[in-house]
């Protein structure tokens, strides 16, 4: 994932947010450890009448599937955005 304008993607979790002006993808690291790094995305849909995306799916991505996500989409002209919802907070443990 491209989340700044360097050529090569993040080593360290990012959150990114990536839009085709109707659609939302916002890639989240959920697992990011030496032997396993996954990013949940969700996915939205910008609806004209409303402030916030209505959120459609969630998925669950190895790091390298989030990264082929991505590139696919920038192909296809998305580009990177702002957040456009919140994330709901991580579960606190004790």
């Amino acid at each position: 994932m491209h989340f700044n304008n360097s050529k090569r993607p993040p080593l360290s979790p990012q959150e990114g947010w990536i839009s085709d002006g109707r659609h939302v993808l916002h890639f989240r690291p959920t697992r990011w450890d030496r032997w396993c790094q996954q990013l949940e995305v969700t996915v939205g849909e910008l609806l004209p009448d409303q402030p916030v995306p209505l959120l459609k799916k969630r998925l669950e991505l190895s790091r390298e599937q989030a990264l082929k996500l991505w590139s696919e989409k920038r192909k296809l002209g998305w580009q990177p955005t702002t957040p456009q919802w919140q994330p709901p907070q991580a579960p606190v443990r004790d």
